[in-house]
């Protein structure tokens, strides 16, 4: 399987389908079932699919970070749910602008690993993280240059929840490459998502999902759509990634970061949802930025250990 690059590419394009379309279904669903809810049944339905495999995997997770795994799960699956469906049931969210702010996560990745776990800085990195951050500020101020909106704190409040939601994928990632080393990651994701299974009970309890009318075709169809977005979207997903990461390595694996949000304006475009030309500008400056920070470092650490 090694030897096929056709692999590669087929788990390339089905981890850009399923996490560039999401936006879509998150959008939709919080609409009719409320996003907390919606949130809590994506995690839940993710943590009973990989529930099975933890039983088995439990025994792979060293004690002294079952506490590190339980926060894995925490800030890498749960509340990232919960501020998407929030920042996407607003009508200024569509499904392709939050898969554009999605593609800030390798930014956050990287501004997080040189202000918490001490990472090198080098200057092509910093430079990198400043022209993704210039994209976000242009994307934000769009309809304000152009006065369609005043910029008031409702208005940021959810392009802030998905800042933040990328923030904590940016803590995840450096929490597991610094601190969960030598577990493996099928063990890690599984888990991680299972134990998510405690919280999310209680909180669809809290929230009072069953109060909802079953009966109604529209909350039937939004169920099935948030169910589909833990057990395809964040379960089936992961085991696809951690996939191509064993089959072809986490630099061929991040360029998934490039095509989840372009995937995500492309199903825009075929709901009829209106793509403004500055937004694919402000895409376009993000994802150099996130080249920057990321491909071009690589070649600068090269050159100064060849040094």
């Amino acid at each position: 399987m090694k030897s096929s690059p056709l692999w590669k590419w087929i788990l390339f394009g089905a981890l850009c389908l399923i996490w560039g379309s999401s936006f879509k279904l998150m959008e939709e669903s919080a609409s009719v079932i409320n996003p907390k809810r919606l949130a809590a049944l994506r995690i839940f339905t993710a943590a009973t699919f990989f529930l099975p495999f933890a039983l088995s995997h439990f025994k792979g997770i060293p004690r002294k970070k079952l506490g590190l795994v339980a926060l894995n799960g925490t800030i890498g699956n749960l509340l990232p749910a919960f501020l998407f469906a929030f920042a996407l049931n607003d009508p200024a969210i569509t499904g392709p602008m939050g898969g554009i702010l999605n593609a800030l996560t390798p930014l956050c990745v990287a501004t997080i690993a040189i202000l918490f776990f001490k990472d090198r800085v080098a200057p092509h990195k910093l430079f990198g993280i400043g022209i993704g951050l210039a994209g976000l500020i242009l994307l934000t101020l769009v309809p304000v240059i152009r006065e369609e909106t005043e910029l008031t704190l409702a208005r940021l409040l959810p392009t802030l929840a998905i800042l933040t939601g990328t923030i904590l994928y940016g803590f995840n990632v450096n929490l597991v490459g610094h601190r969960l080393q030598g577990i493996k990651p099928l063990h890690l994701a599984s888990v991680s998502i299972a134990l998510m299974i405690i919280p999310t009970t209680f909180l669809l309890w809290y929230f009072d999902f069953l109060s909802l009318s079953f009966a109604d075709t529209a909350i039937q169809t939004a169920i099935w759509k948030g169910a589909a977005l833990g057990i395809v979207g964040s379960a089936v997903a992961t085991i696809l990634f951690y996939m191509l990461l064993q089959l072809a390595g986490g630099l061929f694996a991040s360029l998934v970061t490039y095509g989840i949000p372009v995937v995500a304006v492309i199903v825009g475009w075929i709901d009829h949802i209106k793509i403004d030309p500055l937004q694919i500008l402000c895409l376009t400056i993000i994802l150099s930025g996130v080249y920057l920070a990321n491909k071009v470092e690589k070649k600068y650490e090269a050159g100064v250990k060849a040094d």
